[in-house]
């Protein structure tokens, strides 16, 4: 409406030249030159006028496009001030920006909205432009999971893990892939999603990170068990009676000795024979039966536990062999009141492994040490770790060392650390390794 009458003024004053114009012509045609004294000051005061007011349009129209072009919207133009023939122009300009302003605050309001709604969400996401790499922006979960306060370009994350960065730019729109995520002393999985969209005339790749290293943990975990229940069921059916028969041949020979003829050591042999096969089956079955026990634990009593109570516990349980070993301990928790949900008993078998663990691994160090810690991260979770200045570990062993069957010990079971695993994950947690060769192990427990 506003415009409509800006409209119609300068229809109006075109209309009023013209006629100014057209009288002139007449006076001219029929020779009433004196009339033309009277016209034409009227004419050069209408074109005049109709200059004045363009050049003041214009520099109205300036002053707008140059508000539009810094989106300096909160500019107000003064119509009480303005001539009349221009307070139409400044209050279309006012009204047009108002209507930007509540439509960039609208927007600004979803952006916002958005970006906490992606602030706190578990699953990192990362958005850079195809074309140079840029990154335009990435949530706080992912600088979580990664590590990293900032990445300028998504080439940059090569540096720290090139082969992540490898998958990430390889990904296509719209698949899906697990890859491997490498920190500076661990390792974890995570499913890589992908999506593109264009603005602006430029490509952009969005990137999803979700860690499905507890997923998959879960799912070996059960595998392992399954085949585990299998393995010690056939070995213990299949070995039980061959122990029973030796003790039975044994047995058999004994009686037999003063009728046999044992002047070559021929029934000596075969008595030492038989007891060989007896031992080894009954060592062949203490065996299966130790790994039968990964399949016996079930649901934990969880209760509320002080961790400075579990700390005091170990120290106790464990300093005669600690001051033997001249090992120091050192325990760091800032705050005494830190609690969990957790069973006590299981909790304390995880501990202890770990520690008998630590141990081992810096007997070769002229000062041993241990160092107990725990305390809250970001999201609220209690994290406890055993960390050691032992030799560490080489990289390929950190992905086997909680598989069962598999230890680094020569005399080791290999079912101490598959044990720990499945405590954890019993407690709905996890446990995760750091280690690097020189540099000594950390044991990470995230409830």
């Amino acid at each position: 409406m506003t415009f409509r009458n800006y409209e119609w003024k300068i229809a109006g004053g075109i209309l009023l030249l013209l006629i100014t114009l057209s009288a002139a012509a007449f006076l001219i045609v029929n020779g009433y030159y004196v009339y033309l004294v009277i016209v034409l000051p009227v004419i050069i005061y209408q074109a005049m006028e109709f200059y004045r007011f363009q050049r003041k349009a214009y520099r109205e129209l300036d002053q707008f496009v140059e508000s539009v072009h810094y989106r300096d919207f909160s500019r107000h133009f003064d119509v009480k001030t303005a001539s009349s023939d221009i307070q139409p122009l400044r209050q279309g300009f006012n009204e047009i920006n108002s209507t930007f302003k509540v439509i960039s605050k609208e927007k600004e309001t979803q952006y916002q909205y958005l970006q906490r709604i992606l602030e706190l969400v578990d699953t990192g996401i990362l958005s850079y432009n195809e074309e140079d790499g840029e990154v335009i922006w990435m949530n706080d979960s992912l600088k979580r999971m990664l590590q990293l306060p900032y990445l300028k370009t998504v080439h940059s994350l090569a540096r720290r893990d090139e082969n992540l960065t490898r998958e990430i730019i390889d990904l296509k729109p719209g698949e899906n892939k697990i890859a491997s995520a490498h920190l500076e002393r661990a390792t974890f999985k995570v499913l890589l999603s992908a999506t593109a969209f264009q603005t602006g005339g430029n490509t952009f790749k969005l990137i999803a990170f979700q860690n499905v290293n507890e997923a998959l943990d879960e799912t070996e975990s059960k595998a392992w068990q399954k085949l585990l229940s299998v393995l010690t069921h056939e070995i213990m059916n299949s070995v039980a009676p061959i122990s029973s028969l030796a003790e039975t041949l044994k047995s058999r020979l004994q009686e037999s000795v003063p009728l046999l003829n044992n002047e070559t050591g021929s029934v000596d042999d075969l008595e030492i024979g038989i007891e060989t096969i007896r031992r080894r089956s009954e060592g062949l079955l203490k065996f299966a039966e130790t790994y039968r026990n990964l399949n016996k634990i079930t649901n934990p009593s969880l209760k509320k536990i002080y961790v400075r109570d579990i700390f005091e516990n170990l120290l106790q349980l464990m300093q005669p062999m600690l001051e033997q070993k001249n090992i120091e301990v050192e325990t760091i928790l800032k705050d005494p009141d830190i609690t969990l949900e957790a069973d006590i008993h299981l909790l304390e078998q995880v501990m202890i492994n770990l520690v008998v663990n630590a141990v081992e691994a810096v007997k070769e160090k002229e000062e041993p040490r241990i160092v107990l810690s725990a305390y809250q991260n970001v999201n609220r979770r209690v994290l406890i770790k055993v960390a050691d200045n032992g030799s560490g570990m080489p990289p390929e062993l950190l992905d086997k060392i909680f598989i069962p069957f598999f230890s680094t010990k020569k005399s080791g079971s290999g079912i101490g650390l598959s044990l720990c695993k499945q405590i954890m994950m019993l407690h709905k947690g996890n446990i995760q390794v750091q280690s690097a060769e020189g540099d000594g192990t950390v044991f990470i427990l995230q409830f």
